[in-house]
């Protein structure tokens, strides 16, 4: 099952990389049992939107790795993505936001990565997760403000909202 790649320890200490820390381990579960009831109720969850068993699988440990290496809840990022992208890794917006988390491009030369692939979905991920803790920051830690600025709408409150909604309609504890 892949719940035992959530359990699995990386062999040695990965160096520090451009995002300027060591990233955590993917056993943040406290046991086997945990990391499994937490895959099969999001993948419950998650199965409306990407009917796939095995990608929504793979998208939910990716989300729970990179959510988590940032301090982030894995939970806001699937909310996140929900509204971005609804899930389509491919989604590309008016504006030129690409992946899953809908990064813009200019943010690739901004984090060291030039040539990154905004629509291979571990990139996505890793980088619109370094991007809504880059805000979480710059607002001291003020979800909504944060959400805001994520999407570009600094202070209207739109966005944060739907986020918000979609947070709460799906993805809140039950």
């Amino acid at each position: 099952m892949l719940a035992v790649a959530l359990l699995a320890a990386p062999a040695g200490r990965a160096a520090p990389g451009p995002w300027g820390h060591i990233p955590i381990h993917r056993d943040a579960f406290r046991d086997r049992f945990a990391a499994e009831v937490w895959l099969a109720d999001m993948s419950q969850r998650l199965s409306a939107l990407v009917p796939a068993r095995r990608f929504r699988l793979r998208l939910l440990e990716d989300v729970r790795y990179a959510a988590l290496r940032e301090g982030l809840r894995p939970r806001i990022v699937l909310a996140v993505i929900e509204v971005e992208s609804s899930f389509n890794p491919y989604a590309v917006s008016p504006k030129g936001a690409l992946g899953l988390m809908q990064v813009m491009p200019f943010w690739k030369k901004r984090l060291g990565e030039p040539t990154a692939n905004l629509f291979r979905v571990r990139t996505n991920l890793r980088m619109g997760c370094h991007i809504l803790r880059h805000y979480l920051n710059r607002h001291q830690g003020d979800l909504f403000a944060a959400l805001a600025a994520y999407n570009g709408s600094n202070g209207l409150p739109y966005y944060p909202d739907r986020v918000y909604r979609v947070f709460h309609a799906r993805w809140f504890r039950q």
